[in-house]
Order: structure tokens, then C-alpha cells, then sequence
């Protein structure tokens, strides 16, 4: 439900994967995102409408995704498919983090929208401090990607961990991903990932901006 630059995006990806996709908007100009050759179903309607859902194909359907610019017909759209069709995979868009963990409750895993550009905008303006990568629904935990002082290589992960009460979630090591063990070493250029209480990310980008204590590198 919903085809703008991500439902859009996501129809070709599902499609191109080999599967059976069924897009849903109100507005049909919308379905120009799609390109020509994609052969999947375009209903225009209401994304929550019985009526609509049905036309779609939703009784066969494996997955659902609501990813309409609304909150609340996202989330409404994405019970009724859950609970009226027992459509088990049902992911909704959100716009409100702080309502995530509310939807959370229902059973609903949520995605709360994240502004990519302007991260890497800020990443490439002020090099140091934190780039959110993602947040639990709650917004109490975050993935971040945090820069450190030259000084952290050479320090193992449980070190920087202890320094830091954050957990390494992986290093991005020449472009591949990589999950350390405690005593893997932060090498020159790695890329450093945590996972940090939300109300922390400004202590933790304290700590690594600046050149460790001898006690801190040693755990």
C-alpha cells in the first residue's frame, strides 16, 4: 500500500526477486513511479477499503507492506490485513517514532523513517560525532555509526565496550561487514558500529572523539 519513491522502489525490488506484487494507492498518478515493464497488479483505492484489499489479491497474499505518507491508515490498513485476513508478514511506515512502540504492542512490527541524506550531509560536513542507522521502535536503543580519536586503534572491543557501556554491534572492515569478538582489535580505517542508549550517544561521542585513557584502552 501506497507507491511513492518507497513502495515504488520496493514493488520492483519484490518483483524483480521473482514474486507476485499487487501495489495499492489512492491517487493513480502515482503508479508512474512504476516502471513499464513491471507486470505486477495496480488497484487504485483505499489501502485498509475490504473492497480494495481484495481486488489486490490480499486472500493469497504472503506479505504486506503500508508504506502510504499516513500513519494512521498505515497502521489501520496493516491490522485490518493482519487481523481480518491473517496475513502474517505485515510491516507498516511510520513517521512518528514515539508511536512505533505503541504499534509494537499490537503485534505490528513497525519502520520508522529515517532521513539518510541529510545524515550523510551533516557525516560529511562535522566528520565527528554519531550517524544514526537505525532505531527500535521504542527509540530508547540506537545503531549508530560513531567516528573515534586516532588513538582507539589497537584497542580490543571489549575494551572499547567497557569505556564506552555501549555494545560493538560490527565493524565495516574495506567495505565488508565484520563481527568482532571481544578481543578482535580496531584496525586503521574500520568503521565502527554500536548499539547505544539513545540518552548516551552524546557521553559515547565524548569518550571515542577524544584520545583514550590508559585504563580505558585496557579495559
Amino acid at each position: 500500500m501506497g507507491c511513492g519513491r518507497v513502495g515504488a522502489t520496493l514493488a520492483q525490488s519484490l518483483e524483480a526477486s521473482g514474486h507476485s506484487v499487487a501495489v495499492v494507492d489512492q491517487n493513480p498518478e502515482s503508479f508512474r513511479r512504476l516502471p513499464a515493464e513491471f507486470d505486477g497488479k495496480k488497484v487504485t483505492g483505499v489501502g485498509f477499503d475490504r473492497d480494495t484489499l481484495v481486488q489486490a489479491g490480499i486472500e493469497d497474499a504472503y506479505g504486506f507492506a503500508a508504506v502510504s505518507d499516513g500513519d494512521n491508515s498505515n497502521i489501520l490498513a496493516a491490522r485490518v490485513v493482519r487481523e481480518t485476513y491473517g496475513v502474517e508478514n505485515v510491516v507498516a511506515r511510520i513517521y512518528d517514532p514515539h508511536r512505533a512502540e505503541i504499534y509494537q504492542r499490537l503485534g505490528i512490527p513497525t519502520v520508522a523513517t529515517v532521513r539518510w541524506t541529510s545524515d550523510q550531509v551533516l557525516r560529511r560536513m562535522l566528520p565527528l560525532g554519531a550517524t544514526d542507522e537505525y532505531r527500535d521502535p521504542s527509540g530508547q536503543v540506537r545503531l549508530c555509526q560513531l567516528d573515534y580519536h586516532p588513538g582507539w586503534i589497537g584497542t580490543t572491543m571489549a575494551a572499547i565496550q567497557h569505556a564506552t557501556s555501549t555494545r560493538v554491534a560490527y565493524l565495516s572492515r574495506y567495505g565488508d561487514g565484520v563481527l568482532p569478538g571481544e578481543e578482535s582489535v580496531l584496525q586503521e580505517n574500520d568503521v565502527l558500529h554500536l548499539l547505544v542508549r539513545s540518552d548516551d550517544v552524546d557521553r559515547v561521542e565524548r569518550v571515542l572523539t577524544r584520545a583514550p585513557k590508559t585504563e580505558e584502552r585496557e579495559g
